[in-house]
């Protein structure tokens, strides 16, 4: 049910991976009356054009550090805060989940200091897109019983302890934002003795038009070498259920270089 507060209110909601279609009803009743959006580069750029309502005010709040685009977490929390407090709906659209590594507890920490009424709207995350398009089950009996959601943020909390039971775990292994350390990632992978029987799927803009697949055997890349993929979003698959890929791969990739989600950059109101 919707509710809306005379002092304003805030919605911390997940879009879904890229597919604007994959956007939950909840969320795109919310996105259709919001008075204030404040969205990012992951979030498709249909859902924007052809549900938000036209009279709402539509905040880019991108962080793209490869193309000098940041906008600091503060910023964000202080427009949430400061539009809830003039009394209106603000809906923060997330790509992916809104709970799985999207800062959304900094965002939960301003609006619960300021009093506001604030409410979370699961999304469905990379992980799960990027599975679903590619015929990629997560778990699956004799290949895999768990899934770990991982990053390679910061290499230095890394110890030779984590990059060992990362190697010779039987779960699946999903990395978020870590294409720039791929080389790094599957040296220390083999040199920790992970099964050359396992492969490993690189995808890139999941879920959308420009989605497009790479997969791996650790036999091949015990010579072969492999570039970082600095484009994101990029998701890795890692384990034994990436050899179900060929089999089960359903989604037509019509890859290009060009990225499907900044097609529509100018259609935001606003930048920070």
């Amino acid at each position: 049910m919707i509710q809306i507060h005379k002092k304003g209110k805030v919605i911390l909601a997940g879009a879904g991976p890229g597919d604007p279609d994959l956007i939950s009803l909840k969320a795109l009743k919310y996105l259709q009356i919001a008075d204030v959006i404040l969205t990012d580069r992951l979030v498709s750029p249909i859902l924007i054009e052809d549900h938000a309502r036209k009279e709402a005010e539509v905040i880019y709040v991108g962080k793209q550090c490869s193309k000098g685009i940041w906008t600091p977490q503060k910023d964000i929390n202080d427009l949430l805060v400061a539009y809830a407090l003039q009394g209106k709906l603000v809906l923060r659209l997330k790509g992916g989940d809104a709970s799985l590594f999207s800062n959304v507890l900094d965002e939960l920490q301003a609006v619960k200091k300021n009093a506001i009424t604030y409410e979370i709207i699961p999304g469905i995350s990379a992980a799960f897109g990027a599975a679903a398009y590619t015929g990629i089950p997560l778990t699956a009996r004799t290949y895999s019983r768990g899934v770990r959601f991982l990053t390679l943020y910061d290499l230095n909390t890394v110890d030779s302890k984590q990059w060992k039971d990362w190697a010779t775990t039987e779960d699946t292994l999903v990395f978020y934002m870590s294409g720039q350390r791929l080389d790094v990632l599957t040296k220390q992978l083999l040199n920790n003795g992970i099964e050359t029987s396992k492969g490993m799927a690189v995808v890139q803009q999941a879920t959308t038009p420009n989605q497009k697949t790479s997969v791996y055997s650790f036999e091949s890349l015990q010579t072969q070498s492999l570039p970082n993929f600095e484009f994101v979003p990029t998701l890795l698959i890692i384990g034994k259920v990436v050899n179900l890929h060929h089999q089960f791969s359903w989604f037509t990739e019509n890859y290009t270089t060009e990225s499907y989600f900044d097609n529509h950059k100018n259609m935001y109101q606003n930048a920070i």
